[in-house]
């Protein structure tokens, strides 16, 4: 079994692969009269295809514990998809470079709480991996016709650690 340690999330290592979603440095401005601040424009939507729209979910998982035997990976070739998880927990954000058409070696990252992540159409990544305990999420990604999930077992499992 191979093995990968994860590093902590920031926006410059995951640049290649999406966007990290947090206020931190972000474009805001006050709204509603004062009251409320708009940090704006965290992410990208992308939506790629005939009758393709932007939806919003929440997805509930289970806690996995380090290490992590990762095998599954997916990714989804006619939308973004962005996680931002909905109480702050720590989540581990697996991605790996696409390799002629199957996910190469992956990388992992720690993210912080108040950190949610945005993959860009196509990008391999793992599936959510919450660490404190149930991980609630907001999703927002692709709906429509088209073939938009694909998934990868690796030969053999890669060892997660923190």
């Amino acid at each position: 079994m191979s093995e990968v340690a994860a590093q902590p999330l920031s926006a410059a290592a995951f640049a290649s692969f999406g966007e990290v979603i947090e206020t931190p440095g972000a474009v805001h401005y006050p709204i509603n009269d004062g009251r409320c601040i708009r940090h704006h424009a965290l992410a990208q939507v992308e939506t790629l295809g005939a009758d393709a729209s932007a939806l919003i979910s929440i997805f509930v998982s289970q806690p996995v514990r380090l290490p992590y035997a990762l095998s599954l990976v997916e990714r989804h070739p006619l939308g973004s998809q962005a996680f931002m998880p909905l109480q702050d927990d720590p989540f581990l954000v697996i991605v790996a470079p696409d390799e002629g058409g199957a996910p190469g070696a992956p990388l992992a990252f720690l993210a912080a709480p108040g950190q949610g992540v945005n993959y860009r159409p196509g990008v391999w990544h793992g599936v959510l991996t919450p660490l404190a305990r149930e991980g609630r999420f907001l999703v927002v990604d692709r709906g429509g016709a088209g073939a938009n999930l694909e998934e990868f077992r690796y030969a053999a499992p890669w060892t997660v650690t923190g």
